[in-house]
């Protein structure tokens, strides 16, 4: 069995619509894939509560990677006048993709960057997304089977 191209197998864009554009966020590079790969696994541990690594998580380096990750798309949105929480949810989009797969980001996209839309609600979790809900044909909890008849003389 041969290997097919890669280029064939994967689909490297994201496309964004923002205020009535289309916005194709190319893949990153790989080191740009590293970098936010770096910079989300500080941020994890930061957020549990171990050192924060100062270098990854600087203000600057967040701005030089909405750069790097939405490519030629970022000077479109600043040109196009796109808002510092359009553009920021657009970068926050794209790391989900790569830190993740295009499915995360659509979640991230779709949340509107509330992160209370990402968390599944406490039934979800509790059931593990399954439906728990009763079916309508028995609403007593007993069965419609009347007890065998040697069950019935034992009781009297």
């Amino acid at each position: 069995m041969a290997f097919e191209a890669l280029d064939e197998l994967l689909d490297e864009t994201l496309i964004l619509p923002i205020g009535g554009r289309r916005y194709t966020i190319p893949a990153p590079s790989a080191d740009t894939g590293l970098r936010v790969q770096t910079i989300v696994q500080a941020a994890a541990v930061a957020a549990s509560g171990g050192q924060v690594d100062e270098e990854a998580l600087g203000d600057a380096a967040e701005g030089d990677l909405y750069r790097d990750l939405l490519g030629d798309a970022y000077d479109e949105m600043l040109d196009n006048g796109v808002t510092w929480p359009a553009l920021k949810h657009a970068a926050r989009t794209a790391i989900a993709w790569v830190v993740q797969d295009k499915a995360a980001a659509e979640r991230v996209w779709s949340s509107g960057g509330d992160p209370s839309r990402l968390a599944p609600n406490r039934q979800q979790r509790r059931s593990g997304g399954a439906n728990t809900t009763k079916s309508a044909a028995s609403s007593s909890g007993t069965s419609g089977r009347p007890a065998p008849a040697r069950a019935r003389r034992k009781r009297r």
